[in-house]
């Protein structure tokens, strides 16, 4: 015959154990930090390019956007809008993102990124037909709990000029020996 006493053993370690795993379950689910955040935003925004998705690239745009050339949100988009009709299979592989400073509501990172489109996105593997490879730096602004690209400037980089980081990227996507 079970005691009482023992039933109510038997409860409290049962409700201890499952107190155990709901604190762990929601610790293991809290937010994302701001880091990750800002860490999928840049590959987002690089797989909206490459499905021509100006709208959602836009979207992402703070309505106070500039870039190094003066260029405003909505002269942004046309800029964006002409690249798309001159250039079909656009294929961005974004290489690494670093963060330089995260100082909440703004940060700054520094993007590179893999571009090729048209016929290049067919054959580079075949022919290791070398991508044109950009470094962004990119300030951002988060408003309504949503981060934002507020300030674009970009650069072509050789392949020399890549951080190390994207060139381990690179070269896992390219298939391309070190040796």
């Amino acid at each position: 015959m079970i005691k009482p006493k023992m039933i109510n053993s038997c409860r409290t370690r049962f409700f201890i154990v499952l107190l155990f795993f709901l604190a762990f379950f929601l610790v293991s689910c809290v937010g994302k930090t701001d880091e990750d955040l800002i860490l999928e935003l840049m590959d987002k925004i690089g797989g909206y390019a490459e499905k021509k998705d100006i709208e959602s690239i836009m979207m992402n745009l703070a309505y106070d956007y500039s870039d190094f050339e003066g260029r405003d949100k909505r002269k942004a988009k046309q800029m964006v809008e002409e690249y798309f009709r001159q250039y079909r299979g656009i294929v961005i592989h974004v290489l690494s993102t670093r963060i330089v400073e995260i100082d909440t509501p703004e940060a700054s990172v520094e993007t590179e990124v893999a571009l090729s489109s048209g016929a290049a996105r067919v054959f580079r593997r075949l022919v290791r037909f070398s991508t044109e490879n950009y470094r962004l730096k990119i300030n951002l602004i988060k408003r309504n709990e949503q981060w934002q690209v507020q300030f674009a400037e970009w650069r072509y980089v050789t392949f020399d000029e890549l951080f190390p980081e994207s060139l381990t990227i690179f070269n896992k996507i390219f298939k391309i020996d070190s040796h």
